[in-house]
C-alpha cells in the first residue's frame, strides 16, 4: 500500500504563523476503520466506501487549525420496518492540532489532536465526526408504519386485520369505555 492519504506534512505551512493551506484528501473507509470502526448501533460507512476529508489547515505557534467538512456515505437498518436505508454525511469540522514533542510545550488540552513531527494525521478526525453523526436508529422515512407485531407484515405495503393484544394490567379501566 502507498503513502496513507489521510497524513499531511505541515512543516513548511508551519514556518509562517497565520499561514493558510487547502487540502483536500480521499481514501478508502478502511483506512479510518483500522483505529476502531465507523459504527454506530445499526448504521455504518460500507467498506469500500470513499471518504472525504476538504479542509483549510491554518498555522499558528505551536499548532494548526484545521477546519472543513468531511464527508462519506452510510448504509443502515431502518429500525422499524428493517428495509435498507443510507445516505450521504457532509459534516463540518473545525479542530486543533497541537505539538506532542517530547521537550516542546503541549497546552493542556485533552480534545485537541497530536501534531506529530510536523505531520498531522487527519484520520482520528475523520473517523469521530462520522461517528457522532451516523444515525444511530435511522428511518427509511419519518412516516414508516414499520412490522405489526403479531404477524409480522410490512405496514407500509399492506394492513393486516391484527388486533393489539390487550394487557391484563389495564384490564380493570376497560369498564370505563
Amino acid at each position: 500500500m502507498g503513502a496513507d492519504p489521510f497524513i499531511v506534512n505541515v512543516a513548511r505551512l508551519r514556518r509562517t504563523p497565520g499561514a493558510r493551506r487547502h487540502e483536500v484528501r480521499h481514501g478508502p473507509a478502511e483506512l479510518i476503520s483500522e483505529l476502531r470502526p465507523a459504527t454506530a448501533a445499526d448504521s455504518a460507512v460500507p467498506p469500500g466506501a470513499e471518504v472525504t476529508a476538504d479542509v483549510v489547515l491554518e498555522s499558528y505557534p505551536g499548532a494548526v487549525m484545521v477546519t472543513g467538512t468531511v464527508s462519506a456515505p452510510w448504509q443502515g437498518v431502518c429500525r422499524r420496518c428493517t428495509v435498507a436505508v443510507g445516505g450521504q454525511l457532509s459534516l463540518a469540522v473545525g479542530e486543533r492540532y497541537v505539538d506532542d514533542e517530547p521537550g516542546r510545550h503541549r497546552p493542556d488540552d485533552e480534545e485537541a489532536y497530536p501534531l506529530v513531527d510536523d505531520q498531522l494525521d487527519l484520520k482520528p478526525l475523520v473517523r469521530d465526526a462520522l461517528l457522532l453523526e451516523l444515525p444511530l436508529a435511522p428511518l427509511c422515512r419519518e412516516t414508516c408504519a414499520g412490522l405489526c407485531p403479531t404477524c409480522g407484515i410490512d405496514r407500509n405495503v399492506e394492513e393486516c386485520g391484527c388486533v393489539a393484544p390487550r394487557d391484563a394490567r389495564w384490564a380493570n379501566l376497560d369498564v370505563l369505555r
